[in-house]
């Protein structure tokens, strides 16, 4: 009984399997969940949430965290919309709005990720504060900014990379198998996880701790904004609360995909699953109008058992 339950807790297609018996059980009691029209609402509200979730499993493999992501998803949407929008962008009209635009909110998240990286790799200060920290305070420069007002007026060469679910399926596509021929393929992955199974043995062995943890939060910095680029597309505004609400979902599917608090293992088709498992989640209890407090509890309860979970698979994993 003991090695079935390591095997199914061990498997890579474990939360899958989960998610699958979800539907199944809420289907018949949850009008409109099983269908066509509701499932593409499903991917289009995963797909953003999933290239956020991937730069904070960089992070976590790490054995760090990263708390900021929300704060650069708000600032991103507002610089890059301060710069592109039609009535008083400083790219007003221009046909290289939407790109630059672009850019720029990427060189956002990278910047805000590379002041964690320095804060946690350099200064070896807890990733825990040092990414509240940011949260509090790229959050309030966000707000600052815009005087807490949305921006409009985007380019409609924006608005489609995330307004069109076909073409941020493709986005997400790119990201997503960048990330895994990184993590599996290259080096610097193998690197990633060295540090977070040991980074002193790490350090030891001549792998280059502080480069790594420093990448790791850039990366999740980047991400972030990539996120944000496409969160902006769907709601075709700027806003400095933009993905405020997601922090939980972003950490809580993560660490129910399987990747360890612990650092040292994390997985794409992992993070996959839990943001797909959570969705699924947050979709019906939202299709079965429960109230934002119970949605939240029930949300709660299910990151709790993730992190239960969690314990288990590094239990069996020492065992």
């Amino acid at each position: 009984m003991t090695q079935l339950l390591r095997r199914v807790l061990l498997s890579d297609y474990f939360v899958l399997g989960l998610s699958l018996l979800y539907v199944a059980a809420v289907a018949p009691f949850t009008p409109g969940f099983v269908s066509a029209e509701n499932f593409t609402n499903i991917l289009s509200a995963l797909l953003p949430l999933l290239v956020v979730a991937l730069g904070q499993t960089i992070v976590l493999i790490t054995g760090g965290i990263d708390l900021s992501v929300t704060a650069v998803i708000g600032l991103s949407s507002i610089v890059g919309a301060m710069a592109m929008n039609h009535e008083t962008g400083w790219l007003a009209q221009s046909p290289i709005a939407a790109p630059a635009g672009v850019m720029i909110m990427l060189l956002v998240g990278a910047s805000v990720g590379a002041l964690n990286g320095i804060a946690v790799a350099i200064a070896r200060m807890p990733a825990f504060m040092v990414t509240l920290a940011s949260m509090m305070g790229f959050s309030g420069l966000a707000v600052w900014l815009t005087h807490a007002k949305t921006i409009n007026a985007l380019p409609s060469g924006f608005t489609m990379l995330g307004g069109h679910t076909m073409i941020t399926l493709a986005i997400v596509l790119v990201v997503g198998i960048c990330v895994h021929v990184f993590l599996r393929r290259s080096l610097w992955g193998r690197w990633l996880y060295a540090v977070g199974h040991n980074s002193r043995a790490s350090h030891i062995s001549g792998v280059p701790v502080g480069g790594i943890t420093f990448f790791a939060y850039v990366a999740s910095g980047l991400l972030a904004a990539m996120a944000s680029v496409l969160y902006t597309g769907q709601t075709e505004t700027g806003s400095p609360v933009l993905g405020q609400n997601i922090l939980l979902d972003v950490i809580g599917a993560t660490v129910i995909g399987g990747t360890s608090l612990f650092g040292g293992k994390g997985k794409v088709v992992w993070t996959l699953f839990g943001v797909l498992f959570l969705k699924l989640v947050d979709n019906s209890l939202n299709l079965l109008n429960l109230s934002i407090f119970a949605i939240t509890i029930a949300k709660g309860a299910v990151i709790l058992l993730a992190a239960y979970l969690d314990s288990l698979r590094n239990r069996f994993v020492a065992a």
